[in-house]
């Protein structure tokens, strides 16, 4: 079990290797993955079933301790980054399948990645935790309901639908997490340990199911799309962080709400367009959980640094 553990956390702190690794491969070979787009949505099941593994009661009492913070993160979440896609979309020329994927990343709750990434830059983890927790929980709500009033007028929406698919494919296997946790205890203490294998399975699968049943047409506006992701990422990290300095949140926690503003569950958003709309439409969402891996190592670097300064001139003073 040891071993599997010391693979799980590798892999784990090898994210965005693997990510990159594989989107290439599915670019250049894409016959050899185009099988893995029928298993994208329980992929991203197995994925939400370790998240509920992951989670303690304690994640969901820092809400009630601190509404007032994760309220700011969870709103934050749910308005600037639908906000700045359907901006980003409107201004540049895409295609309306693509602008509804940009659309349908923005419109989705917190990943995983963001809370690996806000300990990393020495921000409020416990506070990244609950506010991935409560937004992923009222996503079945909210994802639906925003992507219809955002994306409505490119293509047909189903927010009854997608509500159906939220509720099956995350909202189901978190609960089934948390039940099995809570039955089993610390017997599922061991398996937990190789969540991070599993996890990045799932989403480098995804990835590369998303890439290479897409190539022809990545390969036509696949830099245009890249374009409109870094931006629409880098964006989330400044607005997201601008946001926790107004509402005067201590330094902490902008780095928390920042982070967990930026980054999205991609996973969600390429299972969503992949089941829901033209395959095209998950691009975007494939492209972005490659970025997001990349940029978000580099923004908690940042923050880590700024930070082990201001400790500097303290110790100084």
């Amino acid at each position: 079990m040891k071993g599997l553990e010391k693979i799980s956390s590798f892999v784990g702190n090898t994210f965005a290797i693997w990510v990159v690794l594989f989107a290439v491969l599915s670019f250049l070979i894409p016959s050899g993955f185009t099988w893995l787009a029928a298993y994208i949505t329980p992929l991203l099941g197995i994925i939400m079933f370790g998240m509920g593994l992951t989670l303690t009661a304690n994640d969901f009492k820092e809400a009630f301790k601190r509404p007032k913070e994760v309220a700011i993160g969870v709103a934050g979440q749910f308005l600037i980054m639908p906000l700045l896609a359907f901006a980003l979309v409107t201004i540049l020329p895409v295609s309306k399948e693509v602008a509804v994927g940009v659309i349908l990343v923005g419109c989705c709750p917190g990943g995983t990645s963001s809370n690996v990434m806000t300990y990393l830059s020495k921000g409020d983890t416990a506070l990244s935790v609950s506010i991935t927790a409560v937004s992923t929980i009222l996503a079945p709500f909210l994802t639906p309901a925003l992507i219809y009033l955002f994306a409505s007028q490119w293509l047909e929406v189903s927010a009854g639908s997608l509500f159906v698919s939220i509720v099956q494919i995350v909202l189901v296997p978190i609960l089934l997490g948390l039940l099995v946790k809570a039955l089993l205890k610390d017997k599922v203490e061991a398996g937990v340990k190789a969540i991070p294998l599993v996890s990045v399975i799932g989403i480098v699968a995804i990835v590369t199911a998303v890439v290479s049943v897409n190539q022809e047409q990545i390969a036509a506006t696949g830099l245009l799309i890249f374009l409109i992701v870094v931006l629409h990422n880098g964006l989330g990290y400044l607005v997201g962080y601008g946001l926790g300095k107004i509402m005067k949140m201590e330094p902490k926690q902008q780095k928390a709400v920042s982070i967990e503003v930026g980054m999205q569950n991609s996973g969600l958003g390429a299972t969503l367009a992949a089941a829901h709309f033209n395959p095209l439409s998950a691009v975007p969402s494939a492209i972005f959980s490659v970025w997001h891996n990349i940029s978000g190592p580099i923004v908690a670097t940042i923050y880590r640094k700024l930070q082990e300064k201001e400790d500097q001139k303290n110790i100084d003073a």
